[in-house]
């Protein structure tokens, strides 16, 4: 059953404010000036099948990964989630980014089952390592550049857990400013929370299920005919980086687009190996960087 186009078009709206507004809250209620000023953050909803449906303006790197990050987060918890749940983690194996974004991720129940998922990711300005900032650029392994968080419930039925947050913030620099920054993400993801509770008491669940499935339907539309609209064929190029961060060694990017119709694919086969130094890409920062060229 279709859902009126109107009604379509006014609920992307509000998905996309919701998660600006997600963004608002983040920026005003951080303590850091990386968050607060810098606004090195980013805000999503998915919906129940844990599809990116709405994103705000922010960060290009962040918003290409989070796909990634809150498909991988859920699926590595193992634990099932309830309603006042909250997931942390800031592991670039599963949230794609580097240890300084930290991701959070709300699941949103609505009559005892998950409708929908409020995220967010914050870039911390110290995650622990051996080099105040997490930034250490002559890393020769990621045990260097902070603490790893896998997929915990920090915030379990509305209240933190002291144990983890203990175990998190033991690693950490400036442990109270972290705690005020996450405590910002959380304040954001409840905003999202309840935007996406009030379309459902306006519209009801089902029909903000379907107006999701519409929005991605149509954004796959969209894409198919921007592609179409390329010429068919097998192109390719390469770059290099200056050095590998602890030696002059150049690292070798290599890059083959082929287009067919209406479909795009990309390979990077021909790329250097993984270096030891601090400017490797994780899978989910690589899928970042395809969808960001791509929807530019």
């Amino acid at each position: 059953m279709s859902v009126d186009p109107i009604i379509v078009e006014v609920i992307k709206g509000a998905l996309i404010y919701a998660a600006e507004e997600m963004g608002i809250v983040l920026r005003n209620s951080a303590y850091s000036p990386n968050i607060k000023e810098r606004m090195d953050f980013s805000c999503t909803i998915f919906d129940v099948e844990k599809r990116l449906a709405a994103q705000a303006e922010h960060i290009p790197v962040h918003l290409g990964s989070m796909q990634h990050a809150v498909q991988n987060g859920l699926e590595r918890l193992n634990e099932d989630l309830e309603d006042g749940d909250m997931i942390l983690f800031n592991d670039p194996y599963i949230s794609g980014t580097h240890l300084p974004d930290i991701t959070l991720i709300c699941p949103i129940f609505y009559e005892g089952r998950i409708i929908a998922y409020s995220a967010n990711k914050a870039h911390h300005s110290d995650v622990g390592g051996k080099a105040p900032g997490s930034m250490a650029g002559d890393a020769t392994e990621i045990f260097q550049e902070g603490v790893i968080i896998p997929p915990v419930k920090f915030v379990k039925k509305n209240v933190i857990q002291k144990a983890i947050a203990s175990i998190v913030l033991s690693n950490i620099r400036t442990p109270e400013i972290r705690m005020g920054d996450l405590r910002a993400q959380m304040a954001a993801n409840l905003r999202g929370k309840r935007r996406i509770l009030e379309l459902v008491g306006r519209y009801r669940a089902d029909t903000l299920h379907r107006a999701m499935e519409a929005i991605m339907d149509y954004s796959e539309r969209r894409m198919q005919i921007e592609i179409n609209r390329m010429p068919n064929g097998n192109f390719s190029a390469e770059d290099y980086v200056e050095n590998t961060g602890t030696s002059n060694k150049k690292v070798k990017i290599k890059v083959s687009v082929a287009v067919k119709k209406d479909r795009l694919s990309v390979d990077y086969t021909g790329t250097d190996e993984q270096v030891d130094g601090p400017v490797n890409a994780v899978f989910g920062v690589t899928l970042s960087g395809v969808y960001y060229v791509s929807r530019c």
